[in-house]
């Protein structure tokens, strides 16, 4: 018995739908990158903390990171969409989807920040300080521009695992990329076609974010290089 294409993969039914299913990676690219972005903020935050001299501080910022790390992104989501609301806290699916992702995403940015800044030489510390610049201006003038240089490879990374994690948002209604691959699915009774063309959507965009990620890494280098 030979293998029944048809049921695999339907190229019309694939072309047809294309539009219906581009029309869900704006949602998907908006989602992934506000939640970066925000992860990159709140992940500098707890990166800060994790270097107090404050105990209680840099122990607060790691029972967040240990919790984030150690629990999927599709329960932390559903706690926020369908738990919230028992205590009187409620936010539509896209709100939802962008704190989940950014909260969950500023737990793995903030571990790549601070290896990044631990793995700059000491060195360049005690150099500035006989210099006599203070912490901040050497934190922003010497120390960042080469940790940044160093994080951009894994933050990339982060970048593209929110972009696929974005997929899990479909599990509370957001109408993004996979959303509608399963309406399609679910209508024509054809999901194989539909999960092939989402597979092959996300390769595209995060093929396109993989290159853009390697010219920060060359321009970056260059930057580091010049200062």
């Amino acid at each position: 018995m030979g293998i029944q294409w048809e049921y695999i993969f339907d190229p019309e039914l694939a072309w047809e739908t294309l539009p219906f299913l581009l029309a869900g990676v704006p949602k998907t690219l908006f989602i992934a990158i506000i939640s970066t972005v925000i992860g990159m903020i709140l992940g500098m935050v707890l990166t800060l903390m994790r270097m107090s001299s404050i105990w209680v501080v840099g122990w607060l910022a790691r029972v967040y990171v240990s919790f984030m790390r150690g629990t999927p992104a599709l329960v932390f989501l559903f706690l926020i969409y369908f738990g919230l609301p028992f205590i009187n806290v409620q936010f539509d699916a896209m709100t939802a989807a962008i704190i989940g992702f950014s909260l969950n995403s500023a737990a793995y940015i903030s571990e790549i920040l601070r290896s990044s800044i631990s793995s700059v030489d000491y060195g360049q510390w005690e150099a500035a300080k006989a210099l006599g610049l203070n912490k901040i201006v050497t934190m922003r003038a010497i120390i960042l521009p080469q940790a940044i240089r160093i994080a951009v490879p894994p933050l990339g990374n982060v970048l593209l695992d929110v972009i696929k994690g974005t997929s899990l948002a479909a599990m509370i209604t957001v109408n993004e990329l996979f959303q509608n691959a399963r309406i399609v699915g679910g209508r024509e009774y054809d999901y194989m076609t539909m999960y092939i063309m989402v597979a092959l959507i996300y390769w595209a965009v995060c093929s396109i974010f993989g290159y853009m990620q390697s010219y920060l890494e060359i321009v970056s280098s260059k930057y580091v290089e010049q200062h």
